[in-house]
């Protein structure tokens, strides 16, 4: 399973226009795991942010969506660069509604952002 979801991962890292990832699924099945290892494997710097865990964070979406003043603020808080061309994480992006909708800025952006989020669906799956 691992090394399927690994070369999956590998295949969407080499398209030369790729889209944000978003990685849904229960609580505690390994997404993040997953991102991580990936990213240790894959490239030489990551900018991981947790927006459960940091929602000062989220605060960065909500005053415009100009994808420049975002990875500014990224790149602040991470102390790297995008011209390293890091993978950047997005972990627990059901906390921030306006992150979702930053996703298409970064998506026709020129850059071609390498962008992973993962999102728990165990609340809709129990309602």
């Amino acid at each position: 399973m691992e090394r399927n979801l690994m070369k999956d991962l590998i295949e969407w890292k080499n398209k030369k226009k790729r889209k944000p990832l978003i990685i849904e699924g229960a609580r505690q099945v390994g997404k993040t795991w997953l991102m991580k290892k990936f990213g240790q494997t894959q490239y030489e710097q990551v900018m991981y942010i947790n927006f459960d865990s940091n929602t000062e964070m989220g605060l960065l979406f909500e005053v415009n969506l100009d994808v420049n003043r975002i990875m500014k603020g990224l790149e602040l808080y991470a102390g790297i660069t995008y011209t390293e061309k890091p993978l950047i994480i997005f972990d627990e992006i059901q906390e921030s509604n306006s992150l979702l909708n930053s996703l298409k800025y970064f998506n026709e952006s020129k850059e071609n952002y390498k962008i992973f989020l993962t999102e728990d669906i165990s609340d809709e799956l129990s309602d």
